[in-house]
């Protein structure tokens, strides 16, 4: 199977330690003995903080996009480093790129593409672009909620819900350079639209992703038991 993982980078390089770009490393080359992998980098706190202070300076939204792009890239050739001999030797630059290293056997690390797109969008798109058959988000929250846990007490998490209910939660996230969301609007109308397989679910823990990864990719068994996350079904 191929599946597509999206590693935010506030679980990736929330404080830029060689741990976490080695613990995703060792979990990718155990995915990778029995699926092929291509997984897109976010940028995360440092491209947050970049991208602040070029706002400040006075680039435009843009701008800011861009250099939140390269800090995805820098997170990329990280994790390219992490894997050594088992990842593609640099990050593709675009949709296209993607699909045709593919054939390289080997795991496939890139991060952002073009403005306007989240690492999630990205994700999405490729899904979609190298019909994949799952994508995983990885990110800090452990699932979508009714609401921002963090400010409502009443956030209700769901267990799964379906792309459109997907769309309708996200679709108040305001689309600016960094901003903070579990899945940004682009990503929920792409996942919409085709249909993807997806899940979301924190990501601190590699092993726990790969054993998530693992399990759902079975064709049977019993999946009860397994933290998953939010499922989306459609």
């Amino acid at each position: 199977m191929l599946i597509i993982l999206s590693v935010g980078g506030s679980i990736l390089a929330k404080e830029l330690k060689p741990d976490s770009f080695l613990g995703y490393a060792q979990a990718l080359k155990e995915l990778a003995k029995e699926h092929t992998v291509v997984v897109v980098t976010g940028g995360g706190v440092a491209a947050r903080d970049y991208i602040g202070v070029a706002r400040s300076t006075g680039a435009n939204e843009v701008e800011c996009d861009y250099i939140g792009i390269d800090i995805t890239r820098l997170n990329a050739k990280l994790l390219i480093s992490a894997l050594g001999d088992a990842a593609y030797p640099e990050p593709p630059k675009d949709y296209k790129e993607a699909q045709d290293v593919l054939s390289s056997g080997k795991i496939i690390v890139m991060g952002g593409v073009i403005p306007g797109q989240t690492t999630d969008a990205v994700a999405a798109i490729l899904t979609e672009y190298l019909r994949a058959d799952l994508l995983v988000i990885s990110t800090a929250v452990d699932g979508v909620y009714s609401a921002d846990p963090r400010k409502d007490p009443d956030a209700v998490k769901y267990e799964t819900m379906t792309a459109k209910e997907l769309v309708n939660t996200v679709m108040t996230t305001e689309m600016k350079a960094g901003s903070k969301s579990p899945v940004d609007p682009l990503a929920a109308k792409i996942i919409e639209r085709c249909n993807i397989e997806t899940i979301v679910m924190e990501g601190s823990e590699p092993q726990n992703v790969l054993k998530v990864i693992l399990q759902e990719t079975k064709k049977s068994g019993d999946k009860k038991g397994v933290y998953l996350g939010t499922r989306i079904v459609n």
